[in-house]
């Protein structure tokens, strides 16, 4: 399946979240979302990628933008994560792996020449109309939540 593209409406989710209940993309409308797809939590990556956008957390409300993170780990998994790294950012669970798979982010990886599918690290700003903004691709983290800030800032 191919990514959604700029100028698309977002497709709609309904997924579990952190601290029980459910997150929509639709309950979310009126804001500014940054949807940031990542593999695994408390992997490295995504603990760093995690803890820099808790850290811009009030820059990003206070630009009228929330920040949510999907991984096709367990919501029970995602309240551990954040509980161990006190993050302040909202996290909701794909395990069936299909808005993972309605992004386009679901995709075939290599590593040490093996084959597998995985996540493909990618960040969508989602305007208030429910529009994408922008897309990250293969998203280096490091610096990645401070351009993310910019791109809402001036959005």
């Amino acid at each position: 399946m191919s990514k959604p593209e700029v100028g698309l409406k977002a497709p709609d989710f309904n997924l579990p979240r952190d601290g029980g209940g459910m997150l929509s993309l639709s309950s979310l409308a009126g804001r500014h979302v940054v949807l940031y797809f990542y593999p695994k939590d408390d992997t490295s990556g995504c603990t760093q990628e995690a803890i820099e956008f808790s850290a811009l957390r009030d820059q990003f409300a206070s630009a009228g933008a929330v920040v949510i993170g999907i991984s096709p780990d367990s919501a029970k998994k995602h309240d551990k994560f954040k509980e161990k790294h006190k993050l302040s950012v909202d996290l909701v669970s794909d395990e069936e792996k299909n808005v993972l798979e309605a992004y386009g982010v679901w995709t075939e990886k290599s590593m040490y020449g093996r084959k597998y599918m995985g996540v493909e690290r990618t960040t969508f700003l989602i305007g208030a109309d429910g529009r994408i903004l922008r897309i990250w691709e293969k998203v280096k983290v490091p610096g990645h939540a401070a351009e993310v800030l910019s791109a809402v800032q001036s959005a």
